[in-house]
């Protein structure tokens, strides 16, 4: 529940002349979703990273949102792209100028819609279910309910359009951010995808990391630099979940109950 709080200015003759309420506590999963019922899936996508809620998100918004959901600043800067390329597109729903300040206009974000993507947002920006599920009957080769890497790379390529440079760079940048953050056990799964595309999965994390403790993190997916290096220095590979089950005892007591066709649909 946010608290508010009454700011009173004063006059010279120490008269109260106005109120102002504002709110002083950042908003949470459950306060994000009661102000969320009106909007499209992908308005609402978009919406963590407007945290004031006026329907703006600035580039220092953008910034703010990938850290508070545990990207590195490196990372987070690189981020500034997105509203570099996406901030005209939806200020032509209000003006054909350009905003210098770069912003991204929560209403008209339908109109940021790129070429070369899944189709799984339609022109309006609402959730097309057939085409979320058709994303993993057709890519999720081994009916898993997750989509490697591989799986991902193969997709982007099939889903590009002629001389669509522009949408090719944007459908890898984005499934790329996807997979470094959702991924576990090196596949994107069906549950954390559906709540990306409907923007209340950002909301938990970050919600989650606020409320972590040292001892169980709230957040255990996702890949970073130093999975990478831990990877590459036990292993010499990148894929560091492998590693991770066969040094489990756990999973090796629970392969002991698996056939071998069951085996190589987990490790692959």
């Amino acid at each position: 529940m946010s608290t508010e709080q009454t700011l009173r200015s004063r006059s010279s003759n120490g008269r109260e002349s106005k109120q102002v309420h504002c709110d002083t506590t950042k908003p949470t999963a459950a306060a994000a979703g009661q102000q969320q019922q009106s909007m499209s899936p992908l308005q609402r996508h978009i919406a963590f990273w407007d945290q004031d809620r006026d329907g703006i998100i600035r580039p220092l918004d953008v910034y703010a949102g990938f850290r508070a959901l545990g990207f590195s600043v490196l990372f987070s800067l690189g981020a500034l792209l997105i509203p570099l390329f996406f901030s005209y597109p939806t200020r032509l729903a209000h003006s054909p100028v350009p905003d210098w300040r770069l912003r991204i206009h929560v209403a008209s974000i339908h109109k940021a819609k790129h070429g070369s993507d899944t189709g799984v947002y339609d022109i309006d920006g609402q959730l097309r279910e057939p085409m979320f599920d058709e994303l993993f009957a057709r890519y999720d080769e081994r009916g898993t309910g997750g989509l490697s890497a591989g799986e991902l790379w193969r997709m982007i390529g099939r889903n590009r359009c002629a001389a669509d440079v522009a949408g090719w760079a944007f459908s890898f940048m984005e499934w790329w951010t996807t997979w470094l953050l959702l991924q576990q056990d090196g596949r994107v799964w069906r549950e954390d995808l559906k709540a990306c595309y409907d923007g209340s999965l950002f909301w938990r994390i970050a919600d989650g990391r606020r409320r972590r403790d040292e001892t169980e993190p709230a957040w255990q997916k996702g890949y970073g630099f130093e999975d990478l290096v831990s990877g590459m220095w036990n292993g010499r590979t990148w894929k560091n979940w492998e590693l991770k089950a066969q040094q489990s005892p756990a999973s090796a007591d629970e392969d002991a109950g698996l056939g071998d066709d069951q085996k190589a649909l987990l490790l692959n």
